[in-house]
């Protein structure tokens, strides 16, 4: 006989479940509180399982119809981690990225045992060698960018990095790419958000790019403006200029930032609403046919001061990129620079039917143009640079034997500043900080560029605090700030010394019981003494037994009453609990810190009770209790012991 249960029957089950619980919590143990907790939760997520009407396996199955949307929400980890092999992962597989990964870092890049490929395949692609391999050049190729009407041309790299803007990435990934850029030698193109000071503070080769929305040269109705063009251009890292048309990985739209993106930051720089998606235009307001494109170009070129203008597609009709040249024999005037760019190229977010479905490839894309402006005669006059999985060295070989001059790589780059290839770009989550306007994962994402050992903190840079075993005195050593000390010396933690710069008093060089909230400044050291003070009254302490005055001595401790069991021996460093860093220079060694007699006091009594407890043992006699009460009665230990 079969028995079918209703779904209500889960939160009726898993209630009686609860309420068993409860009761043994209130008659065994309070220990049954943790299954009360336990089943209360499964109670109240079957119960709205069972109510929801939006999902209908969480009706049909409650309780288990979630683990179908933790599978799904881990699937995309699992297939890159465990079932894709080496050389079939999409968008990159996995022996890209380990190229791209070693390159950046520096390491070996030499693997063993043969290719994995199957060079039969179809499509397999290789390089014809020469018999005699010439020796390589020992300064990289260039290729000067510049036509007949550029009087600034530039030479560009063979692979530079492609168009992305502050908004798609995070402000950290924007220095380390601009950084990269200046150390490598090759430029950066700042994509159509707008140029900001984060493409400005590593000093590398900007292509500015500007888009259909204009943004930080728009005027208030959304237009172009000339007058911030001209002052912006005039900038010594901007070398090159380049107006967007088109994309690869969305032909046909304009950018779009995702609304959890639009940061306050970002809505300043492009002039839009905050926490709202901002979508450029598919196309500009100021031209629409082919003779006002390169006429637009002309003027950008002017305006700039004659540095090289160009721009950039994803190529869709033929006969359209042909429109165009034909409009640059017309008018006479012709770009510096094309950019083709492959719908296989990658963006921060654009919907998957464009991604995959719209626009023309890279090789037959890049092809078409080049045999365009050979057949028009305008090739010796116009670059031409490729972007579209660009990553390895073959990459590059194979689209300048298709006809580009040089390439540009967007997702290597991401990736050789610490991308792991997460793919949620789009939601403001990157795993690394990289792709993400999030200012907690973005500050984790330390700018390589930035010494990660140091915190700027009121303008001074401050060592990380280390903190040290000992227990009493100061219990710390640290190292002045470069504002503060010499490069060769330490400024002591607890006192003056003769090595400090900064001519601080004892007040200001003791350490500080370390408070509570942000740190607004140097280090703060804990210590179980108060900081000396430069009035002489407030630095006694009223032990109950004698005053004990605090004074500085050589910026090493306190000054007090002899140890009654014997001095310290005076030759050689001190280490253990009573140890304390000296501050001399980086030679410093430890001394020993003088004790109080309050502290000293307490220990020496609790050694003499038990010496008399042993003795009077041995004896066989009663236990003594006199010296019992001065451990936790002052009046007793000064009747003792006297003021």
């Amino acid at each position: 006989m079969r028995v079918r249960l209703s779904v209500y029957s889960v939160p009726v089950i898993l209630g009686l479940a609860t309420a068993a619980c409860v009761w043994a919590m209130a008659a065994v143990s309070a220990w049954w509180l943790i299954a009360v907790v336990f089943f209360g939760v499964l109670t109240l997520i079957a119960a709205y399982d069972v109510l929801q009407r939006r999902h209908s396996v969480l009706r049909n199955y409650p309780l288990l119809g979630h683990l179908r949307y933790l599978l799904e929400m881990i699937r995309p980890e699992i297939q890159q981690y465990f079932i894709e092999r080496d050389y079939d992962g999409r968008p990159f597989d996995r022996d890209t990225r380990t190229v791209v990964y070693e390159q950046a870092k520096g390491i070996h890049e030499e693997t063993s045992f043969g290719t994995e490929l199957d060079v039969m395949a179809p499509g397999y692609e290789f390089v014809e060698q020469a018999t005699v391999p010439r020796d390589p050049d020992d300064d990289p190729p260039r290729v000067r960018v510049g036509g007949p009407d550029c009087t600034q041309p530039y030479d560009m790299a063979m692979l530079n990095v492609s168009a992305m803007s502050f908004g798609s990435l995070s402000a950290n990934a924007i220095r380390a790419l601009n950084a990269g850029a200046a150390r490598g030698g090759f430029a950066q193109d700042t994509g159509e958000g707008g140029l900001t000071n984060y493409h400005l503070e590593g000093g590398g080769d900007l292509i500015w790019e500007i888009g259909s929305g204009y943004f930080s040269v728009r005027t208030p109705d959304g237009d172009f403006d000339p007058a911030q063009f001209r002052d912006k251009s005039a900038h010594p890292h901007v070398k090159c200029t380049s107006l967007k048309l088109s994309q690869g990985a969305k032909p046909g739209l304009g950018g779009v930032l995702p609304a959890a993106k639009v940061s306050g930051e970002i809505a300043r720089i492009r002039e839009v609403p905050e926490n709202e998606k901002c979508i450029s235009p598919p196309a500009h307001r100021v031209f629409h046919t082919p003779r006002e494109l390169v006429l637009f170009l002309a003027r950008m070129r002017e305006l700039s001061a004659g540095k090289p203008v160009g721009f950039k597609l994803c190529v869709g009709r033929r006969s359209e990129f042909l429109a165009i040249c034909k409009a640059m024999l017309a008018e006479g005037v012709t770009p510096d620079f094309i950019v083709v760019d492959g719908s296989e190229g990658g963006t921060g977010a654009a919907p998957l039917e464009f991604q995959d479905s719209v626009g023309m490839p890279l090789t037959d894309g890049l092809i078409t143009v080049h045999n365009a402006l050979v057949g028009t005669g305008l090739r010796d006059r116009i670059r031409v640079g490729a972007g579209g999985k660009v990553a390895t060295g073959m990459d590059i070989v194979k689209r300048v034997a298709q006809g580009a001059d040089y390439t540009n790589a967007a997702r290597a780059m991401m990736m050789a500043a610490g991308c792991i290839q997460a793919r949620l770009c789009h939601t403001n989550r990157c795993p690394v900080g990289v792709a993400t306007q999030d200012p907690a994962r973005a500050r984790r994402w330390t700018c390589p560029t930035r010494p990660s050992a140091c915190t700027a903190t009121s303008g001074t840079r401050w060592p990380r605090r280390r903190r040290s075993s000992p227990r009493w005195g100061c219990g710390a050593r640290r190292t002045c700030g470069p504002s503060t000390c010499t490069t060769a010396s330490t400024c002591s933690p607890c006192g003056p010394t003769p090595s400090c710069s900064s001519g601080s008093s004892p007040a200001s060089c003791w350490p500080r019981p370390r408070a509570s909230g942000p740190r607004t400044g140097a280090p703060q050291i804990r210590t179980p003494f108060p900081p000396f003070r430069s009035d002489p009254a407030a630095n006694t302490v009223s032990s109950g037994v004698r005053r004990v005055r605090r004074t500085p001595q050589d910026g090493t401790g306190l000054q007090g009453s002899p140890d009654p069991r014997g001095s310290p021996p005076k030759g050689g460093p001190r280490h253990g609990r009573h140890s304390v860093g000296s501050a001399g220079g980086p030679g410093a060694r430890w001394s020993r810190l003088r004790r109080t007699r309050p502290v000293v006091d307490r220990v020496d009594r609790v050694h003499r009770l038990a010496d008399r407890l042993r003795h009077q043992r041995r004896r066989g006699g009663r236990r003594p209790t006199p010296l019992v009460r001065p451990l936790v009665s002052r009046g007793s230990r000064e009747r003792e012991d006297g003021p």
